[in-house]
């Protein structure tokens, strides 16, 4: 069972929550998929992606529980998950918090350092 992620502001999780499904952000849209990542992938993502970005929340979800799922090649070669659709807010296993301490993103216990 792999578990993915997407990071995302809280607000746009809350929005999730209330409609039942989350429909990506403002670059997912641009993009026409919803960018996630692996444990290995992650902590990258959020400095790349989400540097300095206060508000966020990690969602795990499980790769099973995901319809429109394609690993497809970054910029740099390696496989990243992209789901071409929405993803039921139900299938979040877990949503976490991910607050700045000094400017770096704080991870829950257990995500790949």
């Amino acid at each position: 069972m792999q578990i993915l992620f997407k990071i995302c502001s809280a607000a746009e999780w809350r929005v999730a929550v209330e409609n039942g499904v989350y429909a990506g952000s403002a670059v997912d849209h641009a993009d026409g998929f919803i960018h996630l990542s692996t444990m290995d992938q992650v902590r990258e993502t959020a400095a790349r992606h989400f540097a300095g970005r206060t508000g966020l929340v990690l969602v795990a979800l499980v790769e099973a529980d995901l319809s429109g799922l394609k690993w497809e090649p970054s910029r740099s070669g390696a496989p990243f998950p992209h789901v071409y659709g929405t993803i039921a807010s139900r299938a979040a296993r877990w949503v976490s918090p991910l607050p700045l301490q000094a400017g770096v993103h704080v991870f829950p216990p257990g995500i790949a350092s």
